[in-house]
């Protein structure tokens, strides 16, 4: 998450540009690049776009936890279109159709398409990994990531078992639309994983193999979190920690300290990417009962008076 734009998707957003830009099939002079995204894809494109001069559009469903990236992305200059916010794969659909429809009427249009372009787990092959096995020393017993594209269990996962062959790589997935271990897509608020999609780089992983809980390819496990259990562990990450994260991290983390309680896991290393910050979260229920008691305390109009007392309030007083 420590990434410029404030997560890992800049790595991406960066690879796919640069990558394309190198094999010359776009340019700041012809090309707008657009991509439909939950919304850190979507942020690290933009800011990419801003500092190499590109036109971007970024197409995300229209739902309240999106409130973050709609600012971030208009604030580096990026156009934002937001489509129907419909439950599980319709949701995803209906931005898939919107981009398609953008590109099939605008011939200077390009889509990294982040879920299909191989130049996303590359980046996670070349960079996540190597640093992940640099700052271990090598000593890692099991990585942990949550699958928004996959790209990042893929890539990293790859050069880590290469490196390692006894390591095991756990995927997490939200609990409500577990599609990769062949469950039905469902309604949740881990934002940034659980698309609700078959991915094509965990497919590719066992090209054939039905999606289920077995060990595929590289991932050697599946683990999932509810969306409750998400937001408990970036509450206590924040709080215990002072690291400030968001669901999905929280979702990730929640799987990573299960494994730790097993028997098998004793002694062990544990690996986890921690993928976004938790400031891109307000408008989500991650900050909702902190936001209803700022909300109580900090109400319209300001009280600008200076009679005594001085200290107007102490949250240790709050009752919800």
């Amino acid at each position: 998450m420590q990434n410029p734009g404030g997560s890992v998707k800049d790595r991406i957003a960066k690879s796919m540009i640069e990558r394309a830009e190198a094999r010359g099939d776009i340019h700041p002079s012809r090309t707008t690049i657009v991509e439909a995204t939950s919304g850190n894809t979507g942020i690290g494109l933009a800011m990419v776009s801003a500092a190499k001069g590109y036109r971007c559009i970024i197409i995300m469903p229209q739902l309240p936890p999106m409130l973050e990236r709609y600012i971030i992305c208009r604030k580096f200059g990026a156009h934002v279109h937001l489509t129907a916010g419909a439950i599980g794969a319709p949701m995803v659909q209906n931005m898939f159709t919107h981009l398609t429809d953008l590109l099939e009427n605008n011939p200077d249009f390009w889509c990294p398409r982040q879920f299909e372009n191989d130049d996303n787990p590359v980046v996670h092959l070349e960079t996540t990994g190597p640093e992940v096995w640099e700052q271990t020393g090598g000593d890692i017993d099991y990585f942990v990531a949550g699958a928004g594209t996959g790209g990042t269990i893929a890539g990293a996962g790859k050069f880590l078992l290469e490196r390692k062959p006894s390591l095991l790589n756990v995927c997490v997935e939200p609990s409500e639309s577990r599609v990769l271990a062949g469950k039905p897509a469902d309604k949740h608020t881990v934002v940034g994983i659980g698309a609700g999609i078959e991915l094509k780089f965990i497919e590719e992983l066992a090209p054939g193999q039905p999606f289920s809980d077995a060990p595929r390819g590289v991932i050697s496990r599946f683990m999932s979190a509810t969306s409750e259990e998400a937001v408990a562990m970036a509450s206590r990450l924040a709080s215990e920690e002072g690291l400030l994260v968001g669901p999905s991290t929280g979702a990730a983390c929640h799987a990573a300290v299960e494994l730790a309680r097993s028997e098998e896991a004793e002694g062990k290393t544990i690996v986890v990417i921690f993928p976004s910050s938790g400031i891109r979260y307000v408008a989500h229920p991650l900050w909702a009962a902190i936001k209803a008691e700022a909300a109580a305390i900090l109400a319209p109009p300001p009280d600008f008076s200076n009679a005594p007392p001085m200290v107007r309030w102490k949250s240790e007083a709050y009752v919800p």
